[in-house]
């Protein structure tokens, strides 16, 4: 599911209408605004915001503001890139070889999953369930390198598209 929608951390939502049509790609799904911090660095949810927007989607179907149009969605929406793609074979492979018992081929794979596309906090994150003891030490590790903010800020409004013509 992660890979179809090209979800990277969770909660991630993703908006299907009745007749199957993507409306929105993923995007962090909270119900809940707030500020945590953790080791001094803030992580900001926008949930209100989000489910606002999703009343008024449920309210107002097609027409509601927050529905992507075509060219708005596709704007949002990149082709997945060669290492993405091979991340998430080896992530696949990693994932067996753990289910088949090879302890040392998963981890090759789950390490190689990683490097390929270290963005992606779901390889992180299945990779740190294997030595729970060790999962929180090795998030707060991550997170505190982090350049960008673990949330993307949500955009909710559609960009103006341009007249034609």
């Amino acid at each position: 599911m992660s890979s179809a929608f090209q979800f990277t951390n969770v909660p991630t939502g993703v908006w299907i209408d009745e007749r199957g049509r993507v409306a929105r790609p993923g995007e962090p799904a909270w119900t809940t605004s707030r500020t945590n911090t953790y080791g001094g660095k803030a992580l900001v949810t926008e949930g209100e915001e989000y489910v606002a927007a999703i009343r008024d989607w449920v309210a107002n179907g097609e027409r509601s503001v927050h529905v992507l149009s075509d060219a708005a969605f596709a704007a949002r929406v990149k082709p997945r890139s060669q290492n993405e793609m091979a991340a998430d074979a080896s992530f696949a492979l990693g994932a067996w070889f753990h289910h088949a018992g090879n302890a040392p081929l998963a981890r090759r794979y789950f390490e190689r999953a990683q490097a390929l596309n270290p963005d992606d906090w779901n390889y992180h994150r299945q990779d740190w369930s294997f030595t729970p003891g060790e999962a929180g030490a090795k998030w707060l590790e991550k997170f505190q390198k982090l350049e960008e903010p673990y949330y993307p800020k949500l955009d909710l409004k559609p960009k103006p598209e341009k007249p034609k013509g």
